[in-house]
C-alpha cells in the first residue's frame, strides 16, 4: 500500500469522532495564527513605540500580546486534549478490530504466525499508529500553517528577501523525499525484529521451568541479547538518517537566513527598510526554524506510523475462517458422523497428513483413535470442528457436509477436551461455564465438576468455586487443570465428545474416575477418544489403528488382540513397561 493510502485507512477511524477532531483541528488552526501575528506585531510596536513614541501604540501593543498568549494557550489546550482523546479512541478501536480478526483467523494462520509477533503488533505497532494518525497530523498542520503565515507576513514586508527562503524549498523537498523511503523501508524492518524479540521473550517466559532445568540461561540470553541488538541498531539507523535530515535542512535554512540578514543590514543602511520592519522580519525568520525543524523531523514519526499500519492492516485484511450459514437453523445433531475418502495436507507439507480415509460413526458410538505419534489421530480431531479444512473427500454430520454447516453451528454440536488444557486466569466456575456456557447455573456448574471428579479438590480451595486459578491454571496440579477441562466439556453436553488425550495428565484413581463418569456420558453421546494409553479404551465399540496417516486395523479390543497385529503389539508393549 502507498503511504497516500495507507494514511487514508488511518483517517478513516477518525471518522466516528469527526466533530472533536474538527474542534481540535480549529484549535490547532488558531494555535498557528498567533505565530505569524506575534512577528507581525514587532513591527509597530518598534516603529510606533519606540522610533515615534505613538502613546497609543505603546498602550494597545502589549495589550495585544496578552490576549495573543491568552488565545494560544487556550487553543494549544484544546488542541491537546482533543487529539490525544481522539488518539485513546482510535488505539482502542484498532485494537478491537485486531482483536476480533485474531479470533476468527484459520488455524493456518497461527502454524504460521507465533504468538509473539501477533502480541507486538497488538501493542508496539498500535501506539507507533497513534503517533502518526494523531501527533504527526497536529505538527503538519499547526507547522505548516505557521511557515505559511510568516513566509506570507516575510513577503509582505520584503518580497525580494524572502524570495532567497523560497530558494531552498526544492532542496528541502528532495532531501525529504529520499530520507522517506528509507525510512519507511527501516522502520518495517524494525517491526519484524520487535515481534522477533517478542516471540523469544514469551517463550522464555512460558518456559521457564524447562529453561531453568535444563540450564538454558545462557542460550536464551543470546537470543534475546541478538534479537534485542537488531531492535537496537535499526533504532540507532534510523535516528541516524533522521538526525542527519534535519541537519541538512538547518543547514540550508541557516545559510539562507545568514544572507538576508547580509542584505537586510545593508538595505537599512540606505533606509530601504524600517527597524520595525527589520526585526519583525529577522523575527519571523527565527520563527521558521522551529516548526521547519518539526516538519522535517515529523517524517520520521510518520513513517514509523506508516510501516506500523501496514503491518496492521496486513493482519487485519488476512482472510476469516471460511464460514457458510445455509443450516443455521439445525440446533442439535445426532452425531452420526461419515468419512468419506478423506484426504488431507498441511500447508507447505507435500506427504498427507491422511490419506483415503473412510470410516462410518454411528451416533452413540464410542470409537477410539491409536497410533504412533505423527499417525494422524488429532488430526483426525481437527477435521471436525474445522479447524483445518479438507483436501480432498467429505466430512458428514447427519449426512450434511460439515462445509455446508455455519462454524457456530457445527461447533455448537462438538465439545474438546484436548492435549494441551487451555484455562484461563479467572475463576473455576468461569473456565467451566465458559464463553456460550457463561449462563449456566450455579447447580450445573457444580453437577458438571462433580461428573469429572473435580468437585472435591474444588471445595478445598480459598473460595471454592469463586477462586482465581492464575494464568492457565498455574495454581493446579496437571490433573486438577485436567479434569476442569473436562467438566467444562461436560457442561456443554453437546451430542459429540473428543477427548484428546484427555486422562493423559491425570494420576490412576484419577483416571479412573473419569472414565466411571465417560461411561455414563456415552449414552447416547458420539465420543471420539484419541489416546497413547491403550488401558484407557479397552472399553471402545471399536478402535481405529493408524499408521502414516491411514487406517490399517479396526475392531474391538479383543478382536485387534486376537489379529494379533500392530495393535496387539503397542498393547503389549504398554502392559510390559506397566508391569516393569
Amino acid at each position: 500500500m502507498t503511504s497516500k493510502s495507507l494514511y487514508l485507512r488511518l483517517l478513516h477511524y477518525v471518522i466516528p469522532y469527526w466533530r472533536i477532531f474538527a474542534l481540535a483541528i480549529f484549535a490547532i488552526i488558531i494555535m498557528a495564527l498567533t505565530d505569524p501575528i506575534l512577528a507581525a506585531l514587532i513591527q509597530p510596536l518598534l516603529d510606533g513605540g519606540f522610533v515615534e513614541k505613538d502613546p497609543t501604540t505603546i498602550k494597545l501593543i502589549p495589550l495585544f500580546l496578552m490576549l495573543l498568549i491568552v488565545v494560544k494557550g487556550l487553543a494549544m489546550l484544546a488542541s491537546s486534549v482533543g487529539m490525544k482523546w481522539i488518539a485513546a479512541h482510535l488505539v482502542m478501536d484498532l485494537r478491537r478490530e485486531m482483536f476480533q480478526k485474531i479470533l476468527t483467523l484459520p488455524s493456518t494462520e497461527f502454524d504460521k504466525t507465533s504468538s509473539g509477533v501477533l502480541l507486538s503488533k497488538v501493542t508496539y505497532d498500535v501506539n507507533r499508529v497513534m503517533a502518526a494518525a494523531t501527533d504527526a497530523l497536529v505538527i503538519l498542520i499547526r507547522d505548516t500553517l505557521i511557515v505559511i503565515g510568516l513566509l506570507s507576513w516575510m513577503f509582505y514586508l520584503n518580497w525580494k528577501l524572502s524570495l532567497i527562503v523560497f530558494s531552498i524549498v526544492p532542496l528541502m523537498i528532495l532531501v525529504i523525499r529520499f530520507v522517506s523511503k528509507r525510512l519507511r523501508n527501516m522502520n518495517t524492518s524494525m517491526q519484524d525484529a520487535m515481534g522477533q524479540m517478542t516471540r523469544v521473550l514469551e517463550e522464555a517466559i512460558i518456559g521457564h521451568k524447562l529453561v531453568k532445568v535444563f540450564g538454558g540461561q545462557k542460550y536464551e540470553h543470546q537470543r534475546f541479547h541478538k534479537a534485542s541488538n537488531q531492535v537496537q541498531h535499526l533504532e540507532v539507523k534510523t535516528q541516524l538518517t533522521s538526525g542527519l535530515s534535519v541537519f541538512v535542512v538547518q543547514l540550508l535554512t541557516g545559510s539562507a537566513l545568514g544572507i538576508i540578514i547580509y542584505i537586510a543590514a545593508v538595505q537599512s543602511a540606505s533606509e530601504n527598510i524600517t527597524v520595525g520592519a527589520f526585526v519583525s522580519l529577522f523575527t519571523a525568520m527565527g520563527m521558521l526554524f522551529a516548526p521547519i525543524k518539526h516538519l522535517t523531523k515529523i517524517n520520521e514519526q510518520l513513517q514509523q506510523g506508516l510501516a506500523a499500519a501496514q503491518s496492521i492492516f496486513t493482519l487485519i485484511d488476512q482472510v476469516s475462517e471460511t464460514d457458510q450459514a445455509k443450516t443455521e437453523s439445525i440446533k442439535k445433531f445426532n452425531g452420526q458422523l461419515t468419512f468419506d475418502n478423506i484426504t488431507f495436507s498441511y500447508e507447505d507439507q507435500k506427504i498427507p497428513a491422511l490419506q483415503q480415509i473412510c470410516l462410518d460413526i454411528q451416533a452413540g458410538e464410542t470409537i477410539a483413535f491409536v497410533g504412533k505419534s505423527g499417525s494422524g489421530k488429532t488430526t483426525i480431531a481437527n477435521l471436525i470442528p474445522r479447524f483445518y479444512n479438507i483436501t480432498k473427500g467429505n466430512l458428514l454430520l447427519d449426512n450434511i457436509d460439515i462445509k455446508q454447516l455455519s462454524l457456530a453451528t457445527l461447533r455448537a454440536n462438538i465439545a474438546l477436551v484436548s492435549q494441551e488444557v487451555v484455562l484461563f486466569n479467572d475463576t473455576v466456575a468461569a473456565n467451566i461455564a465458559y464463553g456460550a456456557m457463561a449462563g449456566a447455573s450455579r447447580d450445573q456448574i457444580i453437577q458438571a465438576a462433580k461428573s469429572a471428579y473435580a468437585i472435591e479438590f474444588i471445595e478445598q480451595m480459598p473460595q471454592g468455586l469463586d477462586t482465581i486459578i492464575g494464568e492457565r491454571g498455574v495454581k493446579l496440579s496437571g490433573g486438577q487443570r485436567q479434569r476442569l477441562a473436562i467438566a467444562r466439556a461436560l457442561l456443554k453436553d453437546a451430542p459429540i465428545l473428543i477427548f484428546d488425550e484427555a486422562t493423559a495428565a491425570l494420576d490412576n484413581n484419577s483416571e479412573y474416575q473419569v472414565q466411571q463418569s465417560l461411561e455414563q456420558l456415552k449414552q447416547g453421546r458420539t465420543t471420539l477418544i484419541i489416546a497413547h494409553r491403550l488401558s484407557t479404551i479397552v472399553n471402545a465399540d471399536r478402535i481405529i489403528v493408524m499408521e502414516n496417516g491411514r487406517i490399517v486395523e479396526i475392531g474391538t479390543h479383543s478382536q485387534l488382540i486376537t489379529n494379533n497385529g500392530i495393535y496387539a503389539n503397542l498393547y503389549k508393549n504398554e502392559l510390559g513397561n506397566s508391569i516393569q
